[in-house]
């Protein structure tokens, strides 16, 4: 946690309201692999890390709700009667979301004051949304004793996503970010929202997180036009969702799909498939295996899915050049974003700026190298 940012948020919220605010900190997300699975009941392995958003928070006397976003410098103020979405890509929303979904379920929220700021990368796919979210949610939680549980408040957060921000998002960023554990990732049930967890220590190896630094603008439709996809054809099978479709099944309504759509369900079938796999090279230490799916992860992502773009192929491409990294691909919903790479660790600098160098070259634009550390869930800050 950053504990500059940490005293910077709380210090807004102090000088502003001139109290003492409820502090909580939600975290970013990685995945490790399992892309697009989410929203088809299916299998996918993300952790929390140490990137996220640090929320001030605490009642209002005043009759309407103020809420400052210190990144952006800019003050909203509303009212907690007849909420709804505001204009697409307005950060308002997922604010005004949590707060419409908790009064959904008969929950009671007086007005209150939140500040807000964060270290997550814009567009990196590390989830800042569910990050934001989730932050909100278990503050209100705090502030007016809502008696929420974790599993509610994901779901409110999920719901916020869906009605107010236009996304289709499945659980996974929402459930990474709400119950991460440090230094373990989490192989996800996204039908029974459960998980298994799994200590992350590679020993000789590490994660590095290279950001295109784009984000190409088909994202939030794709999304939404991919799920649709996978869900007709689920329907077409008569399963509940493509968690339960095996590609033998597909192929028995092949000539009822177009080829892309056959090629996207399959992607999903696989991917689950690879999720699983992933799971099973961990616990066997075997890092290679887990390489290798992660480079099939991103084949498919890029030519089945097709949610890739040219700079996220590139930065792959650049990993398999290099004999330091065992696996890489694109992680988040796509068309720009971060890729995650498997490199040792004594040859991680030399990997860092080979890639670098020849993404400035091939795109006249810096990409970004972070470094994460996997961290517990959302949590208030003593």
């Amino acid at each position: 946690m950053n504990t500059s940012l940490l005293t910077n948020v709380k210090n807004e919220f102090v000088s502003k309201f001139q109290r003492a605010p409820v502090m909580v900190f939600s975290p970013g997300r990685i995945n490790i692999i399992g892309e697009h699975t989410d929203y088809n009941d299916g299998f996918v392995f993300p952790a929390a890390v140490d990137k996220g958003i640090i929320a001030a928070i605490n009642k209002s006397d005043s009759d309407s709700c103020t809420a400052y976003a210190t990144d952006k410098e800019e003050t909203f103020m509303f009212s907690l009667k007849n909420i709804g979405p505001l204009s697409q890509g307005s950060w308002q929303n997922y604010l005004l979301g949590v707060v419409a979904e908790i009064q959904k379920i008969g929950k009671s929220v007086g007005n209150f004051n939140i500040v807000f700021g964060g270290n997550i990368p814009v567009g990196s796919g590390m989830s800042s949304s569910a990050a934001l979210e989730n932050s909100v949610v278990l503050g209100l939680n705090e502030v007016f004793k809502l008696g929420l549980s974790k599993h509610e408040m994901i779901l409110i957060s999920q719901q916020a996503e869906h009605n107010h921000v236009g996304v289709k998002c499945g659980i996974m960023d929402q459930y990474a970010s709400m119950f991460g554990i440090e230094n373990k990732a989490l192989l996800l049930d996204c039908r029974t929202i459960t998980s298994d967890s799994f200590e992350i220590d590679f020993q000789h190896h590490e994660f590095a997180l290279i950001n295109t630094n784009v984000k190409h603008s088909l994202s939030d439709s794709a999304y939404n036009d991919r799920r649709s996809v996978c869900e007709s054809v689920a329907k077409m099978l008569n399963i509940p969702a493509l968690r339960d479709a095996t590609e033998l099944e597909l192929a028995s309504i092949k000539d009822k799909i177009s080829p892309e759509n056959y090629q996207k369900v399959r992607y999903v079938i696989q991917e689950n498939e690879r999720a699983i796999s992933a799971s099973k090279a961990m616990q066997q230490g075997d890092l290679e295996a887990l390489g290798k799916l992660l480079y099939a992860s991103h084949e498919g992502l890029q030519n089945q899915y097709k949610v890739s773009c040219d700079e996220l192929d590139f930065l792959v491409g650049q990993a398999k050049l290099n004999e330091h990294v065992l696996g890489a691909r694109m992680m988040g919903g796509g068309f720009g974003g971060c890729t995650i790479n498997l490199v040792a660790k004594d040859g991680a600098e030399n990997f860092k700026a080979q890639a670098s160098k020849a993404y400035k070259a091939q795109f006249n634009r810096a990409c970004s190298i972070y470094d994460v550390k996997l961290s517990q869930g959302t949590h208030l800050i003593n």
